[in-house]
This record gives structure tokens, C-alpha cells and sequence, in this order.
């Protein structure tokens, strides 16, 4: 994707990677729209950020997504840049069958909820002369946290399903990209991970991905140095030992 001139929607944008694309994006001489569930949030944000316009929606109410996607193309006529960021991640425990509730929200909000918007959008961002989807996944869709497993899940259902839609639209002007962060200083799973040291320092994170956007547009994946040793772990060997190392290293922090 180009990195000025479009016009673009992202959701889950009042926070974490989200509002950081944003504000790039915004800084870089791009329109820009941010929506997610908490108006207040979401506004504070474009406070801060003037031009910057919002939308709430509820990524796993399907009738919330088809009135976010009728009002993003009455804000932007142009709308030609989608970035599915909105997400959440829980820890779940399997043996309990209460999980199975959050199971099922985790997969409304980060499988279908990107499913139904971006298909909501096609033929609109299909007919613009240039145009993307950028589809936000994990490192753990390639080498799963099993105190998050349906989140993992989703992450890797997401990645297929991006894989499919690139091939898909392969002749038409839409671009379909991945981006594929690892584990970042964010409120995702709540305060501890936003100062967790083991995470990546979202600023870094932010200026490596949009660095390597930069430089090479056309990538299919956008993958930071750090996340590589999660998207490589079954090409590089030796993957169970990993997992178990990874998993055990991860558990103190009760992620």
C-alpha cells in the first residue's frame, strides 16, 4: 500500500497498535477513521489528533459492522485502505466449560468480525483505483500460547483466510497484506503486559512495521525481527521443544 493519500478505516483504533497506525498513518498526509466499542476512548484519541474521525461498532454484532461499513463510506467516498486490527485475547481454562463463552465471543470478535467488514467493504474498495486490506494476526497463530487458545485460534484462522483473500483478489486493484506483530507493551490482556519487559516496546514496534511497509509495499506479510522466530517455528526445527520452552517461559507472567 501507498504510504499517503488514502483513506483509510482501522479498527480498534482508540488504543494499543491500532490508535499508533492511526496516528502514523494520520501523520503521514492520510485520512483517517478510527472505530472501536468505546466512544469516549475513541474520541480522546482524535482529540489529540485533529482531522482524525470516528465510528463506534461492536466487531462481533454483525448488524453493528454492516452500519459501520454504510457509515465509513458516507465519511470517506474514497475509502480505499481497510486495517482489521479490532481484537481480544483472554486466558481460558479448557477444563472448565465456562470457557466455551468466551471461546465463542474471542471467535465473533477476531474471525468473523474482520470476515464481515471486509466483505462488507469489497466492492467498494474494489472499485478504487488502488486499494488494501491489511489484516492484523499474531505470532501466535504460528506458535500458539495454550493459556490463550482460542485467541491463537483465530489468529491462525485469520491467517489462512487472509492468505485466501490475497489469492482471491490477485487480479483486481486490492491488495491484501499481514500484518503479524508479536508480543508488544499494549493493554491487550490488561496493565501487566503494557509494562511487561519481555514484550516489545510499542514505539519500536511501530516504527519497525511501518519502516518495512515503506521499503517494500507490495509484502505479503509485514514481519518485524522479533516475531520471526514465532511466524519461522516449524520451518526452523525442532518445534515442541519451543513450544514447551515458550509456554513454560510465559506462564509466571499468566499469560
Amino acid at each position: 500500500m501507498n504510504m499517503s493519500g488514502n483513506a483509510i478505516l482501522i479498527t480498534g483504533g482508540g488504543s494499543g497498535i491500532g490508535r499508533g497506525l492511526a496516528e502514523a498513518f494520520l501523520q503521514r498526509g492520510n485520512r483517517v477513521l478510527i472505530s472501536g466499542r468505546n466512544r469516549e476512548k475513541l474520541e480522546a484519541v482524535a482529540a489529540k489528533n485533529p482531522g482524525m474521525q470516528t465510528l463506534t461498532v461492536d466487531m462481533a454484532d454483525p448488524q453493528s459492522i454492516a452500519r459501520l461499513a454504510d457509515e465509513a463510506r458516507q465519511k470517506f467516498p474514497d475509502l480505499n485502505v481497510l486495517i482489521n486490527n479490532a481484537g481480544m485475547m483472554q486466558s481460558e481454562n479448557l477444563r472448565d466449560p465456562a470457557s466455551l463463552a468466551q471461546a465463542e465471543a474471542t471467535i465473533a470478535t477476531n474471525f468473523l468480525g474482520p470476515i464481515r467488514l471486509t466483505l462488507a467493504l469489497l466492492p467498494h474498495l474494489a472499485a478504487q483505483p488502488e486499494a488494501a486490506v491489511l489484516n492484523v494476526t499474531s505470532g501466535l497463530a504460528f506458535l500458539p500460547l495454550a493459556t490463550t487458545p482460542t485467541y491463537c485460534a483465530t489468529k491462525a484462522a485469520l491467517h489462512a483466510w487472509t492468505e485466501s483473500l490475497r489469492w482471491q483478489l490477485r487480479k483486481t486493484s486490492v491488495k491484501v497484506h499481514e500484518i503479524v506483530p508479536p508480543y508488544v507493551q499494549t493493554g491487550l490482556t490488561g496493565a501487566r503486559q503494557a509494562s511487561d519487559p519481555r514484550a516489545m516496546p510499542l514505539e519500536d514496534y511501530l516504527a519497525e512495521t511501518l519502516d518495512l511497509i515503506a521499503r517494500n509495499p507490495d509484502a505479503p506479510e509485514i514481519l518485524v525481527e522479533r516475531v520471526l522466530p514465532l511466524r519461522e517455528a516449524e520451518r526452523r526445527g525442532g518445534y515442541e521443544e519451543f513450544f514447551k520452552q515458550f509456554n513454560t517461559m510465559m506462564e509466571p507472567a499468566g499469560e
